[in-house]
């Protein structure tokens, strides 16, 4: 059976699981496992390009990209903010890629066209986003699709509203 939940349902289950197992395990979970699906679409001596933005979401590019380099992907961080930034269970993940040293740039429109990538990862935005994301995050959404890859959305594409269904601005197609 394939249960459907609303928004609302989810972030109640979110809650639920994050209080029951912790969130830091939420991610790291998540991370291993998006990773493990990643690898079964890899061909080999594939790139990865996690895109990783601001909040929870962008932990768990994180925490992916750490996962697929633990698994001898080759893999970069392409970060939408500052890294300072980083807050809570996403900045645990951040001191562990610093740690691991693991490549990565900012996510700058010109520089992602450059990028060859054989995957994407899409950790930008996630189900909170409720108003059209700000520049250069149209920039960015153009420069992942003239890369041609293919992408996969932690959560759901970058720039759309879970809760309508519809992108409010720019929108990773994934």
């Amino acid at each position: 059976m394939i249960y459907v939940l609303t928004p609302e349902q989810m972030r109640a289950v979110d809650a639920a699981a994050a209080e029951h197992v912790g969130t830091n395990k939420l991610m790291r979970n998540a991370g291993r496992r998006i990773a493990k699906r990643l690898r079964t679409m890899a061909k080999p001596g594939s790139r990865i390009v996690a895109f990783a933005g601001p909040g929870n979401n962008g932990g768990d590019g994180l925490a992916v990209a750490r996962h697929l380099h633990n698994h001898g992907v080759s893999v970069a961080l392409a970060l939408t903010i500052d890294p300072q930034s980083y807050k809570g269970d996403a900045l645990i993940n951040w001191n562990i890629v610093q740690a691991m040293q693991l490549p990565w740039q900012k996510a700058e429109p010109d520089a992602i066209a450059q990028t060859k990538a054989s995957l994407i990862v899409d950790a930008i935005f996630g189900t909170g986003l409720n108003s059209a994301p700000r520049d250069p995050f149209p920039q960015i959404v153009q420069a992942i699709e003239r890369n041609a890859a293919p992408v996969l959305a932690i959560d759901l594409p970058s720039g759309l509203d879970c809760d309508t269904g519809k992108p409010p601005g720019a929108c990773v197609r994934a």
